[in-house]
């Protein structure tokens, strides 16, 4: 129970003491003129209430990350609780942060053309094609997940509920946020916390103990490592790129830049504690790793979810947990595929009002969502992973690039952004999906890969501060 608590404690100081400092660094001025304000279309950019668009941006980067990636990093055991409380003070805040207060300076402007103006137009085309594929994997992931869980909670068949997922998906794609997106979300966030709040409150009540296996050792049943397994495995709890896919939406919301670090990094924290407590649930309920991996075998992380909601809080109450989690998977998906709507309309066209080129984008990008969805949802997940991570990879150095123009200590983002890339290099060196090479191996390369682009990077900013000064 104390281990927990510091952990809590710990992300609330995060984000009151180096929340303020990525604020400051990145100079947050509450004189300038949104994008919400400048360029109200009343579609994609109004102003929102500061407290909607914080629950709404908490939900949209939550999807399942912080309920499946937590269930699954504790496999691992409470090494796990490092992750979440290091990686969300000091990449996911940092990331999700800066992602939307870049895109505020910008107009509101999507991750594509920020990548292109901060990294050049070199990568630019390669770069949309990924940003596409992966918001249609992402919102295929989050289409098949609810429904699946429809499907078993209501005894109906997957197709039906696969159908209506992505009806609602089109409608919420094309209608203007504050329509569904404003008016709903904000509460669907404030059930999800209040339900695992109460698994919670049931957790402390009972006297069970939180971890049962109190060690920093690696726990996972099948001896997988955790670097750089656990680090991918973990994402929307600590890091995750997707975030800075959703974080444009809200820029386009936000009426004052001083906003910016209670709904990016606020929201950030906010799903490392969600994180925290499901993490804690699965290994607190399962008595270890052992029990945990048995249910996730039989059942998957939902399995997990649906045992772990109705063994604390009974049929009804664990009814509405799974609710809490079907909502939080089906308003990711379809701000993925309102995010890949607006990337397609940022790279192509000078604007997207017209309600002809909403519906044509939108019958574009969820015709892709569909296809994808024929595919086996495990594969899919696990190429989500390291997509996600890459993808949060580039953000990062996306946001260094923008420190170093803007002579700002760059230093906020280049340290998470090298560390984050030796994850994904070795990752795709060492995992099945990529090419199995020995894990010893994977990590001297992916380190040194690491290491060049850093040292890269600072001999680039000091060779082009010594020509400037003279």
């Amino acid at each position: 129970m104390i281990v927990f608590l510091l952990a809590v404690v710990c992300l609330i100081s995060g984000y009151a003491v180096y929340g303020r400092v990525v604020e400051k660094v990145f100079g947050a001025d509450e004189k300038k003129v949104t994008p919400a304000v400048e360029k109200c279309d009343n579609v994609d950019f109004m102003v929102l209430p500061t407290w909607r668009i914080f629950l709404i941006q908490f939900l949209n980067i939550a999807g399942l990350g912080p309920v499946f990636g937590a269930i699954l990093g504790a496999l691992y055991g409470p090494i796990a609780l490092f992750w979440i409380v290091l990686g969300s003070i000091f990449a996911g805040g940092v990331h999700d942060y800066m992602a939307g207060m870049i895109s505020v300076r910008n107009g509101g402007k999507s991750l594509v053309p920020l990548v292109e103006k901060y990294m050049g137009s070199e990568i630019k085309t390669v770069f949309l094609i990924f940003m596409v594929l992966f918001l249609l994997l992402l919102g295929a992931v989050f289409a098949m997940s609810p429904a699946h869980m429809i499907a078993d909670l209501f005894k109906v068949e997957f197709a039906w509920c696969l159908a209506a997922v992505f009806l609602y998906y089109f409608l919420a794609t094309l209608l203007p946020i504050d329509k569904i997106i404003g008016k709903f979300y904000p509460f669907f966030a404030l059930l999800l916390i209040g339900v695992t709040v109460a698994l919670m409150v049931v957790l402390f009540t009972c006297g069970q103990e939180f971890y049962p296996q109190l060690t920093l050792a690696n726990l996972h049943p099948q001896g997988l490592p955790v670097f750089p397994l656990m680090f991918v495995t973990i994402a929307c709890g600590a890091l995750s790129g997707f975030h800075a896919t959703q974080s444009p939406l809200m820029a386009r919301c936000l009426q004052n830049e001083k906003y910016g670090r209670s709904i990016f990094y606020g929201a950030m924290i906010t799903e490392g504690i969600v994180a925290l407590m499901w993490a804690t649930l699965g290994m607190a309920f399962y008595g270890g790793s052992g029990g945990l991996a048995e249910t996730i075998n039989h059942s998957g992380p939902g399995g997990v979810v649906s045992e772990v909601s109705k063994g604390f809080l009974g049929n009804v109450g664990g009814m509405f947990a799974i609710i809490a989690v079907i909502l939080l998977s089906i308003t990711s998906g379809d701000t993925a595929f309102r995010s890949a709507r607006l990337t397609i309309a940022d790279y192509w066209l000078k604007d997207n009002q017209t309600l002809k080129k909403r519906i044509l984008i939108s019958i574009f990008v969820l015709s892709g969502g569909i296809a994808m969805s024929f595919f086996d949802l495990t594969v899919i997940w696990t190429y989500f992973g390291w997509a996600n991570q890459s993808l949060a990879t580039v953000t990062l150095w996306m946001a260094t690039f923008y420190l170093e123009k803007h002579k700002k200590c760059y230093w906020l983002t280049l340290v998470p952004a090298g560390f984050i890339t030796s994850v994904c290099v070795t990752y795709i060196l060492y995992d099945k999906i990529g090419f199995r090479l020995p894990l010893s191996l994977s990590t001297a390369i992916g380190t040194v890969v690491a290491v060049l682009c850093v040292v890269s990077f600072i001999f680039k900013h000091y060779k082009t501060h010594k020509i400037n000064s003279k």
